[in-house]
This record gives structure tokens, sequence and C-alpha cells, in this order.
């Protein structure tokens, strides 16, 4: 079982799992830090791409938060401070322990910090990288979002629903496809709540409209929906109600 371990001084706050690493530090959250020591590579993808870090517990993936529409343009990556407990990374990192805990497939989570800016803060994550991992949105590209994996990702999300974890933003991008099993990523602003079928509904349903604004559907909606999501639901409800 993880054993949280903190580090807060003036610029604000680390909290980290000791099993995983006791030497995080402020230079771990910083870009530049990593490539002066060649150990940094930016993947496209997400707001800014995704840093990919070589650390001397392995290869980690490290995110800072960032606002996205015209919010952004208002607050850049600043957020309103309400206390440690409810900030963005301590409720992500808390929210992957447990994910993990109950043995769903999520990113194992390594660090999170906040920096405070008087009212403000900014933030960011730490996790360790799944190896080999493509997004569902680039299997879809490259023309391998057939039934069978339709299927498998319906499965990953009854699972996740029956234990009550809410994603707010599932969509083709947030779905890992690997050689030994599929995974659920980027958990900011998720929660765990009691199941009920409105959000969980919900869920699909986003994930859907990402599907279908990806081009899943632009050859024919009628084969998309027999091919791809018709397996999908009916994988999902073997696996939420057996």
């Amino acid at each position: 079982m993880m054993q949280e371990g903190t580090h807060k001084d003036a610029v604000g706050a680390i909290l980290f799992d000791v099993a995983a690493s006791s030497q995080v530090g402020h230079d771990w959250f910083v870009p530049d830090f990593w490539r002066a020591r060649d150990a940094l590579r930016i993947q496209s993808g997400g707001r800014g791409g995704v840093a990919i870090i070589t650390t001397p517990i392995g290869e980690c993936v490290l995110r800072h938060y960032r606002r996205g529409g015209l919010v952004a343009r208002l607050l850049g990556d600043r957020y309103l401070w309400l206390g440690a407990d409810s900030s963005r990374p301590f409720r992500e990192f808390r929210l992957l322990a447990e994910i993990a805990r109950r043995g769903l497939p999520g990113p194992v989570v390594v660090a999170a910090r906040y920096c405070r800016h008087g009212i403000a803060y900014t933030a960011d994550l730490i996790t360790r990288r799944i190896a080999g991992a493509r997004t569902l949105a680039e299997c879809l590209a490259a023309g391998q979002l057939d039934g069978e994996l339709a299927g498998q990702v319906g499965e990953l999300l009854a699972r996740f629903h029956r234990a009550g974890v809410w994603h707010a933003d599932l969509n083709a991008h947030n779905v890992l496809v690997t050689a030994g099993g599929l995974y659920l990523i980027d958990f900011d602003r998720g929660r765990l709540r009691a199941p009920r079928l409105a959000w969980q509904q919900a869920n699909l349903k986003r994930l859907r409209r990402s599907l279908i604004k990806l081009g899943a559907a632009d050859e024919s909606e009628a084969m998309f929906e027999q091919t791809v999501w018709q397996p999908l639901r009916q994988h999902y409800g073997q696996v939420l109600n057996p």
C-alpha cells in the first residue's frame, strides 16, 4: 500500500510515494533540469505535449497543469488557492493511489506538486510512463479500431464505472492501448462517485462524441454503430452488470 510523504517549504509542497522515491524535489518538476541531463523528450499530444523524463526510478511522465479555452487567456496556468487538499495535483495523486489500490489500470503516481503565487497556485504531476502505449485516437487514425478493440474499451470503462470512478474528460486521447492491455489516463478533476446510470451514460456519450469528432463515423455512421459502438456497449454492459 502506498505511503505518502510530503515536502513543504516557502515555494509550495510536494506529495510523493515514499516507496517510489524520497529523492523527489522541486527540480524534478522542471523540464530544464532533465533537459540539461539529456533525460527529457517531448511527445506530441495534450496541451503543450507530454514530457517524458528519465529519472533514477525509470521513465516517467511529467505533466504541468494547463487551462484550456478562454479561461487560459485570463488565468494562464494558475488556479485559485483553496487549500492543499483541494489542489488539483494532490486530489489527482490521491485518486490515482485509490485506483491502484482497487487494481484498476491507471497511471502509477510518483509525485505531485503545487507552487503558491498569492491567492493562486501552479501545479505539476509525475507518473510512471506506460511503455509501448498508443492512444485510442492513434489506433483510430491507423484504421485499427475494430470490434475487438472496441469491446476491450467497453470492458475497461465498465471496470472503472463499477468502482465508482468518474473521469472528467473521457475521450479517445485518454485511453491507452498496449500489448498487455488497456489503460485510462488523465484523471484531473476526476473523483469517486456512487455508481449511477446518469453519469455513467454521460461518460460514454462523451467518448462517443470524441470518436465521431476524430472521424470514426465519417465513412458511414451505420457502420460505426455496427462495428464499433455496439461491440463497445455490449462488452460494457456484460462487465458492468455480470
